[in-house]
């Protein structure tokens, strides 16, 4: 790996190679694909999957690895939660002899971060306070331009201040901006403390800003637009390849046990609310913090910090319903919507999510820990969820699982890439028979 200065050298000296092959007639080949031979790991590198899939390691120990993007000639770039020493906030990932496995592994930039995705010739990357996007001239690895600002302002160094997005049709860059608390308590996280109302945090936060994805120097949250509110903190975003629309799957609020315990037992703690994955459109509302999802029930009800008792619904069937909901506390950091034709036709639109995963329970359980999928249905609506990718579980009795997936990225052969934030690990997940 190298340092900041080193990252330069090393970028200015593939950009030389790129350039003398160019000059000689003989590009890059493109990434190998699934006739191209790459061999899978016999153990699939500790994923259990379905009859068919197979996975190789493309790389391993990328400390605080979370989303990732790979580019139309299989360079693959990772981001970085908190930057290591002086290596940088990406890691950029290239196999050169075409085997699936990356042989260069290069890290860069000063601000660690998690969202990052390839737009314009740029790549764009989401550090706490602002969105930054780097110029990728062909045949670069790690970019020489210095990086530009796009949006600086997002509150930095709060709870949910990771920063994700995604771009639409028309220029627009939609970016999370989540709340800086559990339910927007008066005192957050302290038992019986009411909810502020109205909630002050929804006039710059909890929710989806709209900003021009081309335009340099904007400032949150003047220069923006409020795109929906009342979504609590979202990790997981894509647009619909069906639809053209853009779906979120939020991190539903905690502690309801800890804090009300005469409305809800430990168990109740456990089970409630659903992840809940939205169809966002302009003007959309959610409902956070007043009310939150019952996948038991299918529908929301009002929160215990606004006189709700778990089972009063009040003012919270004004609000749109979830598309799909998923598991209490299974921590759905990042999902994308399968556009490509190798894997099996039933797979085709619908959505992968990586489930990071909650904390221990009681019982020795943990809610996710795996890469779910969830069917998307010609005609709108979703099917029920599924575990598509189960992750090894520790050594140690009672310990959290080997790894938990955090990013998903699909290469352009459409490979599954999955970014893992305990050991580091990236898996490409294919189907070597074809469809």
């Amino acid at each position: 790996m190298a340092t900041e200065a080193g990252a330069a050298r090393s970028a200015r000296a593939i950009t030389l190679v790129a350039l003398l092959l160019a000059v000689s007639g003989c590009e890059r080949s493109p990434p190998a694909g699934t006739d191209g031979g790459v061999a899978c790991d016999v153990d699939n590198g500790g994923l259990e999957l379905p009859a068919g899939f197979c996975a190789l390691v493309v790389t391993d120990h990328l400390a605080g690895a979370r989303h990732l993007v790979v580019s139309e000639d299989g360079d693959v770039y990772v981001s970085l939660r908190i930057p290591r020493l002086d290596f940088g906030g990406i890691a950029a990932l290239r196999d050169s002899d075409h085997d699936g496995r990356a042989d260069l592994v290069e890290q860069f930039g000063k601000e660690g971060g998690v969202g990052i995705a390839l737009h314009g010739g740029y790549l764009y990357f989401g550090a706490d306070a602002r969105i930054l996007r780097y110029r990728r001239e062909p045949g670069e690895l790690v970019p020489a331009a210095a990086p530009e600002v796009v949006v600086d302002g997002f509150p930095a160094g709060e709870y949910h201040s990771a920063r994700t997005f995604a771009f639409t049709p028309d220029g627009g860059l939609l970016v999370n901006v989540g709340a800086p608390s559990n339910a927007c308590q008066i005192e957050d996280r302290v038992p019986g403390s009411a909810g502020r109302a109205p909630c002050p945090e929804l006039r710059t936060a909890a929710g989806i800003w709209r900003y021009a994805a081309d335009a340099l120097g904007q400032h949150h949250p003047g220069d923006g637009q409020r795109h929906a509110s009342g979504i609590r903190h979202v990790l997981a975003v894509d647009r619909s390849p069906a639809d053209g629309e853009l779906y979120v799957i939020q991190h539903g609020r905690d502690e309801l046990h800890q804090n009300w315990p005469a409305s809800y037992d430990a168990r109740q703690g456990q089970q409630l609310p659903a992840e809940e994955m939205l169809r966002v459109r302009a003007g959309d509302d959610f409902g956070w913090p007043y009310c939150y999802f019952d996948g038991r029930v299918q529908r929301r009800v009002l929160a215990p910090e606004y006189g709700g008792d778990g089972v009063t619904q009040g003012r919270c069937d004004s609000y749109p319903s979830p598309v799909a909901a998923l598991p209490a506390h299974a921590g759905p950091n990042a999902m994308v919507f399968y556009r490509g034709d190798q894997f099996p036709a039933r797979y085709r639109d619908g959505a992968f999510v990586a489930l990071h995963g909650t904390y221990l329970r009681a019982d020795g359980s943990r809610a996710g820990s795996q890469v779910a999928f969830i069917p998307m249905p010609a005609g709108g609506g979703a099917g029920a969820w599924e575990v598509f990718a189960q992750l090894a579980a520790g050594d140690a009795p009672g310990a959290g699982p080997a790894y938990r997936p955090t990013g998903l990225a699909l290469g352009p052969d459409g490979s599954l890439y999955v970014a893992d934030s305990e050991s580091g690990r990236v898996w490409r997940i294919v189907y070597p028979s074809g469809p």
